[in-house]
């Protein structure tokens, strides 16, 4: 492929892996390049019914985004993610559950082909343009105020991050701690010895100057 360059990249339409959603069901696209705080303002203006205030401030200039009102608000929002931008995305969703309290949430993962297209370095050389399909892994998260099909695979319960949180961040502890306890005791055995040998070194014998010439003469 040295003799080529990549065009452009074209996603193939993918359908919503989740059925009877409705039509006017906003959709975060979460892209390589998206800043987290605008995705961020748009889910919140959707979703959350908040004054501006200092936390949430209002658009910036050049913004068209508004501080969400009892009319605008939405029952459920998705977010989806691909290839690199999937970690993204879910940190966009757990940031959303932390500030909207009482969300259901379903997670599918599928794959999604993407369509990369290279075109010859020098077209007079003869060689023709090459499109190269890869299926490149998706992930699609809807959050719901209202009820959700526990049965269905990807549920989880509002309130259930709390808990995963929670055990994180105690076994983070217990790690810092135990590493610690490590680290002290590293520390002190090798003051130990290095004191030893610093000792060592000044008292022990020496030979006397001019030994070795004395003994040539």
């Amino acid at each position: 492929m040295e003799n080529y360059k990549k065009a452009r990249t074209v996603e193939q339409p993918c359908p919503c892996p989740f059925p009877d959603l409705p039509s006017d069901t906003p959709e975060v696209r979460v892209k390589d390049g998206s800043k987290i705080r605008n995705l961020m303002r748009f889910a919140l203006n959707r979703m959350e019914e908040k004054t501006a205030s200092a936390d949430h401030p209002g658009p910036q200039e050049g913004s068209e985004v508004s501080v969400g009102s009892g009319e605008n608000l939405c029952r459920q929002i998705m977010f989806t993610g691909v290839g690199q931008s999937v970690a993204k995305a879910i940190t966009c969703v757990e940031i959303m559950k932390r500030r909207v309290h009482g969300l259901h949430q379903h997670t599918k993962l599928v794959y999604r082909t993407v369509q990369e297209v290279w075109e010859a370095l020098e077209p007079e050389a003869g060689l023709d343009s090459l499109t190269v399909s890869r299926n490149v892994p998706s992930i699609w998260v809807l959050l719901s105020r209202n009820s959700l099909d526990k049965n269905q695979p990807g549920y989880q319960a509002p309130g259930s991050f709390d808990a995963l949180w929670a055990q994180a961040l105690k076994e983070e502890a217990a790690t810092l701690k135990h590493g610690q306890r490590r680290k002290r005791g590293g520390t002190g055995s090798g003051r130990t010895e290095g004191a030893g040998r610093g000792k060592g070194r000044p008292g022990g014998p020496r030979k006397p100057l001019g030994h070795a010439s004395g003994g040539q003469d």
